[in-house]
């Protein structure tokens, strides 16, 4: 690829920071995109050519005034992941309704946006990739997922649309579903207990670290799609752990 510029959204401790990291490895120059500007503030210093970018995606206006000024500064991303999930886990009872536009601007509008920002330049480069990651929300609807699921739902199927339109194109889409409680560091921080719905089932048959999947290896995942050779690329992609039940 050239332009050799990635645009992550959504990195926090976990999954964002480790596909910030795996594409700087290679090369890029990766804007990350997050809310907490102290914790981009610290990966910025990390990892070397990284800029850092401030932005709830969700508020659609400081999205663009962000994706301007990034332009501006680095150039035309010739990679987009766009990892920034919002997320609502409630019956349709109990759940403020609200929270359903919250998480349907944060995982299914910002990415329209995204992509109707970055495209053109990726198909008048003849080359680029937009790659989304989500979660078996995406593919089916759990009672506690009232107001999750449904966003997560129409984000897969808004990124295979893309697919069908920027394929031809030459502007790889792909869909990374995570089946899997991630490792992240902020679970249990602080002497906090891990909440139980990432504890792995009674009669776990593997070492406790075996029910979680790494960032790092989702990362190269990521990465891996975002790269494959146009004669063999691929849309929906799910991962999870060995010993995962599914």
């Amino acid at each position: 690829m050239t332009g050799r510029i990635c645009l992550v959204t959504g990195v926090g401790g976990a999954t964002g920071a480790a596909i910030a990291r795996r594409f700087a490895r290679d090369g890029y120059r990766v804007a990350m995109l997050a809310r907490n500007g102290e914790r981009l503030g610290a990966l910025q210093r990390e990892i070397a050519g990284s800029a850092a970018y401030a932005c709830d995606v969700g508020d659609l206006d400081a999205l663009a005034a962000t994706l301007a000024r990034l332009r501006a500064d680095l150039g035309a991303p010739s990679v987009l992941v766009h990892n920034a999930v919002s997320e609502t886990f409630a019956t349709f009872m109990e759940a403020d309704p609200a929270a359903l536009e919250r998480n349907f601007r944060v995982n299914t509008t910002a990415l329209l946006h995204l992509a109707r920002a970055l495209a053109p330049d990726m198909v008048a480069a003849g080359q680029g990739a937009i790659i989304v990651t989500g979660n078996t929300a995406a593919h089916r609807g759990a009672a506690n997922y009232a107001l999750f699921a449904p966003t997560k739902a129409a984000q897969r199927i808004l990124a295979q649309a893309l697919a069908r339109d920027l394929g031809p194109k030459r502007v790889h889409v792909g869909y990374v579903t995570i089946d899997a409680a991630i490792d992240a560091a902020w679970l249990g921080e602080g002497g906090r207990t891990r909440p139980a719905w990432v504890e792995p089932p009674a009669g776990w048959p593997w070492p406790r670290e075996d029910y979680f999947a790494k960032p790092e290896a989702i990362a190269d995942e990521v990465f891996h799609i975002a790269h494959q050779d146009p004669s063999v690329w691929s849309f929906d992609h799910i991962i999870r752990p060995f010993a995962e039940k599914w």
